[in-house]
């Protein structure tokens, strides 16, 4: 491993801050992709869409989105993560700028496929760093960081993009939150270098992270030349948990990402300023639990708990939080529904975050972005089926059963993923060299 010259400026703590540019990265990621939910009703309005049509409108995000998770691994893997968020956070932003440009079904479909091949690296490409940059009993607490910025740009972006809108109208909203990507590319370039090439990188925290680090290689049986294949990691049943597990509770988060405003504006008659007012109000909820779940996993590891119990005891409760959108569907007031709903977006951040973690319980480094990527491409898959469904079911049902459905996911792949994973340990990689 070549290393930098340990002389000159060091910065105290440089993971927390390398993590703290991915949250913003994540944080503006979120903006970017919730602009066209935020915006729903308005634009639905304007360009003549069916609740049907712009249910295909995000499910042409999701396509996108799930074919890139895996790519974006492979990529990452391969070039590293400095470049490949580089190439991920130019893409997206030149797509989420060109909506302001959309004239109806068509083009706004286009500008959302190119989007979702963009901003799916960010997923992987977070995992890597945190992968290269934390130590395994920190690692689960570095994804809630990151993670965090989900949540956190959930909460912002509501009071914003309305603000935005009602001041400048949509189309120059969509310029403003896409133009966000470029100022964090700078920071990024100026700040960011692996571990081994970093010469802020003090001695301790440098020992710190190259034990880790050495725990990755030891744990393989053979040291790969070259990322493993997509064909070899799909031997493992333990890849199979972590994709079949977010193929069948990932949809609960997209379901609420991409319908809650016109859920809001169609079931409860929420105008577009109170949707700006109080859609936000669940993901406070959802940005507790990325930092508390966590942070409860690394707590208890470090009170001596194994990885495995653990990380299986803050899934399995986040789990059983999540029906909570059932109630949801019944509330007879908007606001116990919109506590409700905060609830499920707790749980299923404590349920991401964790579980976003086994790629690199499971992996060394050199495997993390590809397992994660692949997750992504099942959380992709489940998601695109579950929200195109979701428009159909609107136009011809309500949103009831949309709702119920989405809470008997999470405790069902949560069984899968038990089911499959078998004890959380550092998996033996057999590869020829």
């Amino acid at each position: 491993m070549r290393h930098v010259a340990e002389v000159g400026f060091k910065l105290r703590g440089l993971r927390w801050w390398i993590v703290g540019l991915i949250f913003l990265a994540t944080l503006i990621n979120y903006i970017d992709r919730l602009t066209i939910s935020v915006l729903a009703p308005v634009i639905t309005r304007d360009l003549g869409l069916t609740n049907t049509q712009f249910g295909g409108i995000i499910t042409w995000f999701l396509l996108a989105y799930t074919i890139s998770q895996g790519l974006s691994g492979k990529l990452y893997d391969r070039v590293g993560t400095k470049r490949g968020f580089i190439y991920s956070i130019v893409v997206w932003s030149i797509a989420a700028m060109a909506h302001a440009f959309s004239r109806g079904l068509a083009s706004l479909s286009v500008f959302r496929f190119i989007l979702g091949l963009g901003e799916a690296g960010n997923w992987p490409g977070a995992a890597k760093t945190v992968a290269e940059w934390f130590p395994i009993r920190e690692r689960a607490f570095g994804m809630a960081i990151f993670n965090s910025g989900a949540a956190i740009g959930s909460v912002v972006a509501p009071p914003l993009i309305v603000w935005l809108s009602l001041t400048y109208g949509w189309q120059t909203t969509f310029i403003v939150t896409g133009s966000l990507g470029f100022a964090w590319l700078v920071l990024w370039l100026v700040f960011y270098q692996t571990p081994d090439r970093h010469k802020w990188l003090g001695d301790e925290e440098r020992q710190l992270i190259r034990e880790g680090q050495q725990f990755d290689v030891a744990a393989d049986t053979v040291q790969q030349s070259a990322p493993l294949g997509w064909r070899e990691l799909l031997r493992y049943r333990q890849v199979w948990a972590i994709v079949l597990s977010r193929f069948l509770t990932d949809p609960v988060w997209w379901l609420y990402i991409s319908w809650l405003p016109k859920y809001l504006a169609d079931a409860r008659g929420f105008s577009l300023v109170k949707i700006g007012l109080f859609a936000w109000v669940p993901y406070v909820a959802a940005d507790a639990g990325s930092l508390s779940g966590g942070w409860l996993s690394g707590y208890l590891i470090s009170r001596g708990w194994s990885v495995d119990r653990a990380r299986k005891l803050v899934i399995a409760i986040a789990a059983l939080l999540m029906p909570a959108g059932i109630f949801a569907a019944f509330a007879r007031d908007a606001m116990v529904a919109l506590a409700l709903i905060g609830v499920v977006l707790f749980g299923f951040q404590v349920w991401i975050n964790n579980v976003q973690t086994l790629p690199s319980d499971f992996f060394s480094d050199k495997a993390v972005a590809s397992v994660a990527g692949l997750g992504g491409t099942g959380a992709g898959i489940g998601s695109m089926i579950f929200i195109f469904s979701t428009g159909w079911v609107v136009d011809h049902f309500s949103y009831v059963p949309v709702l119920v459905v989405a809470g008997l996911l999470a405790p069902l792949g949560t069984v899968v993923l038990f089911a499959l994973s078998g004890r959380i340990e550092r998996v033996a990689l057999k590869v020829a060299v």
